[in-house]
């Protein structure tokens, strides 16, 4: 008898096990925040709050950032500077080290209902979850295949509309040499789709959009970049993308808020319109129309396109 209730025991446990590892994946909605390294935090101020008309609070509005910072990994960062758009979404300057480097990509943020439910899920799948200088139910972070660290966070609530009140994050693009290691991250653990992939030429593919499972948002592959690209070359792949819905009307009220930029706008390879500028350490800010004006090359869009809400 207590060899059969010891092998009920085990069978129990075992089966335990298994649901734990088994465990669902939470939703991830979109993209929370987005976070760059700055080094010189007066102009990247100038530009995002004069040619973006964002609002920048101080950083200690920023709870989640202060926790971002790695004992032992790192030097402690700070983040004087933080953009919430209409959406809800952050945009966050952190101060870059006295030698900066060549990436200044600092984090991805995704947005998931239940921060708790989405570590575990993790921790079940052996990803390894950072350690935080102070622990928080409202924040944790990961590193990806490639090195990038990506956190996850609840979704905030909308600030107060401005003039660019019809402006969020859509998309965060990034350098990427392993798309089948990402893959098995973004795709096989955390659900994305492919939601779009093309190149400059129809027969190449050096973009991959990975849109997020439960959302619209999505994530750029940056694909065949040399490995000795030079801080410009990053500054260009490693960007994030605002959705605007008329692209023209945004270039209009950029000029009027002092933007002197040569870019003009021109429709994508992925058939929407874009417009690119570049801040004042050269990360590229890319203005896209939610959706496509004409087919697009290389492949058909395989789930929604975003709006301007979430």
């Amino acid at each position: 008898m207590n060899r059969m209730l010891t092998s009920l025991a085990s069978v129990i446990l075992c089966a335990s096990a298994s649901a734990q590892e088994e465990r669902s994946r939470p939703p991830i909605t979109g993209i929370a925040a987005v976070q760059f390294y700055s080094t010189n935090m007066n102009s990247a101020r100038s530009f995002y709050t004069r040619v973006m008309s964002g609002e920048g609070t101080p950083s200690d509005a920023c709870r989640w950032c202060e926790r971002s910072s790695i004992g032992g990994e790192r030097p402690m960062t700070t983040f004087p500077f933080l953009m919430q758009l209409s959406s809800g979404q952050n945009l966050v300057l952190a101060t870059a080290p006295k030698t900066p480097p060549s990436n200044l990509f600092y984090e991805m943020v995704l947005a998931t209902d239940d921060v708790q439910a989405m570590k575990k899920y993790l921790a079940a799948k052996k990803i390894p979850i950072l350690k935080m200088r102070d622990s928080s139910d409202e924040y944790f972070a990961v590193i990806d295949p490639e090195g990038h660290r990506i956190g996850f966070r609840r979704p905030t609530n909308a600030s107060t509309p401005r003039a660019w009140s019809n402006l969020r994050i859509i998309h965060v693009g990034f350098v990427v040499r392993d798309p089948d290691a990402e893959d098995r991250f973004y795709r096989d653990i955390l659900g994305f789709h492919v939601y779009w992939h093309g190149g400059r030429k129809d027969d190449e593919t050096s973009w991959v959009d990975m849109q997020v499972p439960d959302g619209t948002d999505w994530i750029e592959y940056m694909l065949n970049v040399p490995a000795n690209a030079d801080h410009h070359t990053l500054g260009v792949m490693n960007h994030m993308a605002l959705g605007v819905p008329d692209i023209h009307a945004a270039e209009e009220q950029l000029r009027k808020n002092g933007w002197s930029g040569n870019e003009q706008p021109k429709v994508g390879r992925d058939g929407k319109w874009q417009l690119n500028l570049y801040d004042p350490d050269d990360t590229r800010v890319e203005l896209m129309e939610f959706t496509p004006t004409q087919k697009p090359c290389c492949s058909e869009f395989t789930g929604p396109h975003p709006g301007q809400h979430p």
